[in-house]
């Protein structure tokens, strides 16, 4: 079984590359979106989970964690795809809660005026090219160097070579995309 779980901060290009891979490839791997949960309102976040002390916060930490959970549990023969916004720190947390012993783990990443363009004028999100996501992306981009884990850098790439790129990690790619990628560990 091949595990690919992509993360990274709004506007990197994280759920366009499932998305694609999903509709392009529909019977050769299985997609999850961590955003398909729905995310609470503040107080309910604090409330269950409390005080978001920490970047991402208690609910983002307890979600990843039941999610790979999840995903153990649904794993079969096809590879897995598993995006969202999500700390490199909690997803090596629930993939050993889990007991999934081997994943591949990608930050999905941009420069800052890419993320802003993609927001304002692609998603129509304006309310999220703001400093606190600037500063997201980058706490995230110095957690996976910290780590050793790989970055995506879709600043200057095509959607189509991100796509290839990460196809290849789940094993259902043809090789020579030309991704500008940082290689670090696996988990």
């Amino acid at each position: 079984m091949r595990l690919v779980i992509l993360t990274g901060a709004s506007g990197s290009g994280k759920t366009t590359i499932a998305e694609r891979i999903e509709r392009q490839h529909p019977r050769l791997t299985r997609v999850f979106r961590f955003d398909s949960i729905g995310v609470p309102s503040p107080e309910e976040r604090i409330a269950r989970w409390g005080a978001e002390s920490r970047p991402g916060g208690g609910w983002q930490r307890a979600m990843t964690i039941e999610w790979l959970a999840r995903i153990a549990r649904e794993i079969d023969t096809l590879p897995v795809l598993f995006e969202g916004q999500m700390r490199l720190s909690f997803i090596t947390e629930g993939l050993t809660a889990a007991g999934i012993a081997r994943a591949r783990i990608v930050l999905v990443h941009c420069d800052d005026e890419s993320r802003t363009h993609r927001l304002v004028n692609e998603r129509n999100q304006p309310d999220l090219a703001n400093p606190d996501m600037m500063n997201w992306a980058r706490f995230l981009r110095g957690e996976a160097e910290a780590g050793g884990f790989e970055v995506l850098d879709t600043s200057k790439i095509s959607i189509e070579d991100s796509v290839e790129y990460v196809c290849e990690r789940l094993g259902i790619g043809r090789s020579g995309g030309s991704a500008t990628v940082s290689t670090g560990r696996r988990a």
